[in-house]
């Protein structure tokens, strides 16, 4: 499928985006508003990239992201080129946002409503009295110092001695984990793990994970959890249209198979299909296979293939995605289920590379929302199970054999959450394994999360958004700063073109403007409130 656009003029600079995914889209839309003549090519028959629903059998499933969190950033990127995510993109903020379900007995509805969560966690934990709002309290200012850390670029170690890293350096404690971090401010286990598991949206482990990170629970706190009707993917495709309205070319099913250098200096970029001029090229894909793809190696001096190899890279993913001829209405729309040895769960991913024996899993049962992602009185179903990425010490194959074994044991787990009797209600079916995302996805061992995000992988020393080895060539994406979630991918792309529009000397105050201008109603602080109520 190829989207086409308005003709642009000659005088026009010209940037071509490899990768229509979150921060492509959202990218190509700013630079719109610059006055840039845009084209993005997608390999892919759709946008999105994994940000991006796919339906079989009557049955709508998100590929990937099913959480839509903290929308302040892509509402004032919509409010930079005057539109209104409010009104552009419905949404449903979600009460409970998600249930945490612990294999060692207990439950918790995660809530903004503090007395409700004061009594949840009493009832678990009458020592952890007062917990949450000390710990929501501590995020609130610490967030407020990382913003500016979070949407600044990292070229060289000089921004390390910044303003905003030295205003932000006293709620940073570098020698602490997230988890040890969690410790601090809960006593039982079950509620350090229930405000850390969100590490997994960067497919680590807390135990591993910088304690910079206790700011992800706090964000569904304080700024909710949201529901696109249609899925995450509606996002992507209103993105797109906004996109073409706006002058951009967008192409799909059209592969970039490398560039045409001039030093180290991409003049074209050349598909299976042509190839496209360019001034400056902005790279959206996976970005270890991106490098490995289409730059060759002696071109780069910091990101070779062999550095890139001893990277460490996130956690991988086992995903069904289920069409069942049943509602399963006593299951909240997130559910999240935590085994009893979490850490020797945690250990079996990311350092053994074997596949758990009592995983924890996630699953989605979206239809109790949003009734148009299934036929009436039946349910769309994502379970997502975290399991190693694919490398060279892996014991895990992914043939047959063990993709029904560990099916099976999927299945098996789901009545922990409340879903019974899954496997006779079964009507679709499809699965997607660390080998499927390798290969069909283009993610590099199949690390679903890009780069691991530990301190050796962070600002300065994640590859730059203005990349360091080639010279006119743009990051946006997980395997940029400020790292994977659609929050900060949609950050990237603020960075991205800031750096971007100013080596073309193209004025980006409308980006400010965007920003100071953004609808702030999208933050009602009330479980009830929607983006909008159109769609609903």
């Amino acid at each position: 499928m190829i989207r086409h656009a308005a003709k642009h003029n000659s005088e026009q600079r010209k940037v071509v985006i490899v990768g229509a995914g979150p921060g492509g889209l959202a990218s190509a839309m700013q630079l719109a508003q610059a006055g840039v003549d845009v084209t993005v090519i997608e390999k892919q028959s759709w946008v999105g990239g994994r940000t991006a629903t796919f339906t079989q059998d009557g049955f709508t499933f998100d590929f990937g992201p099913t959480f839509f969190l903290y929308p302040r950033v892509l509402n004032e990127i919509f409010a930079s080129v005057g539109r209104n995510l409010r009104t552009e993109v419905p949404m449903k903020r979600l009460d409970p946002q998600y249930r945490v379900s612990f294999g060692g007995g207990g439950q918790l509805d995660a809530t903004n409503d503090l007395q409700r969560m004061e009594e949840q966690v009493v009832a678990l934990s009458p020592q952890d009295a007062g917990s949450v709002e000390r710990y929501l309290r501590d995020n609130r200012k610490k967030l407020e110092r990382f913003r500016p850390i979070l949407e600044s670029p990292f070229n060289s170690m000089r921004d390390l001695v910044s303003p905003s890293i030295l205003r932000a350096a006293p709620h940073v404690a570098p020698w602490q984990s997230l988890g040890d971090q969690l410790a601090s401010y809960f006593k039982d286990e079950r509620l350090q793990i229930a405000f850390s598991f969100q590490s997994k949206y960067l497919g680590m482990s807390p135990y591993k994970c910088p304690s910079l990170f206790s700011i992800l629970s706090y964000l569904e706190y304080e700024y909710g959890v949201y529901h696109p009707y249609g899925g995450c993917g509606a996002v992507s495709r209103r993105m797109a249209e906004i996109a073409i309205d706006m002058g951009v070319e967008i192409r799909t099913s059209e592969a970039v198979t490398g560039f045409d250098f001039q030093g180290k200096r991409p003049t074209a970029v050349v598909t299976n299909q042509g190839k496209y001029q360019a001034d400056s090229v902005i790279i959206n894909a996976d970005f270890a296979l991106a490098m490995r793809d289409l730059v060759p190696d002696r071109l780069r001096r910091r990101w070779t293939d062999q550095q890139i190899s001893k990277k460490k890279f996130s956690c991988s993913t086992f995903m069904m995605y289920l069409g069942l001829d049943k509602r399963y209405d006593n299951v909240p729309h997130h559910t999240i289920h935590i085994t009893e040895d979490y850490q020797q769960n945690l250990r079996e991913i990311e350092e053994d590379f074997r596949l758990p024996q009592d995983p924890s899993f996630y699953v989605q049962n979206a239809s109790v929302t949003d009734s148009t992602l299934a036929p009436e009185g039946q349910s769309s179903v994502y379970i997502l199970v975290p399991v190693p990425h694919r490398n060279d010490t892996a014991t895990v194959t992914w043939d047959a054999s063990t993709i029904e074994q560990y099916r099976k044991k999927a299945l098996e787990n789901l009545p922990k959450v409340g879903l019974t009797d899954i496997e006779q209600h079964i009507r679709t079916e499809k699965i997607i394994t660390p080998q499927s995302w390798e290969s069909d996805f283009g993610l590099f061992r199949g690390a679903t999360f890009n780069l691991a995000h530990n301190l050796g992988q962070m600002l300065h020393r994640r590859p730059h958004n203005r990349f360091e080895d080639l010279d006119g060539v743009y990051l946006v994406g997980g395997g940029t700063h400020p790292g994977s979630g659609l929050p900060v991918i949609y950050e990237s792309s603020r960075i991205t073109c800031r750096q971007l529009l100013s080596e073309f000397e193209l004025d980006t105050e409308f980006m400010d403007e965007g920003a100071a201008s953004a609808d702030t109603t999208v933050f009602a602080n009330s479980p009830q409130d929607e983006l909008a109520t159109a769609g609903t």
